[in-house]
């Protein structure tokens, strides 16, 4: 891979594809992808980078700065990803648009905020890269030129 972050959303879902394809030719356990922090520190102090994001007033079960800074992992056809409560739902409704991606289990850890949630992808690279992107986007609420991270091939 030659470049590891993207923020419109075309050239996100290229950089998912191609984070896959390395994560793939490198047989390694994963891949992580990260958004970026900004959005989550603009979020915590209100600052207007956050308007299009969470709202920094609301609920904080509804706010990804509950679990600090949102990410995505994928690995052996599995998304792996932590979400409040209030994320869970807005996931389970994407799910319905993404009918090849579904739940396999649901981790709820007493000595942690969230939920760690699993979800088998059986799709092609193209279709992975459009669900993740729509979690950042729809689950985490993230605004559509959100900059994401590749933080582990």
């Amino acid at each position: 891979m030659t470049r590891f972050d993207a923020a419109e959303p075309i050239e996100r879902r290229k950089l998912y594809v191609d984070a896959i394809a390395a994560h793939r030719e490198r047989e390694s356990g994963f891949l992580t992808l990260e958004a970026d922090d900004a959005i989550v520190d603009a979020a915590a102090s209100g600052t207007d980078e956050a308007v299009d994001g969470p709202d920094p007033g609301a609920d904080a079960d509804t706010q990804s700065a509950v679990l600090g800074v949102p990410w995505v992992q994928f690995g052996d056809g599995t998304v792996n990803l932590d979400c409040t409560e209030s994320e869970l739902d807005a996931l389970k409704s994407l799910l319905e648009e993404f009918p090849a991606f579904k739940i396999d289990d649901l981790i709820r850890p007493e000595d942690a905020e969230g939920i760690n949630v699993r979800i088998s992808a059986k799709a092609d690279p193209n279709r992975i890269a459009q669900f993740i992107d729509a979690v950042f986007l729809d689950v985490y609420e993230l605004p559509a030129t959100s900059r994401v991270w590749v933080a582990e091939v």
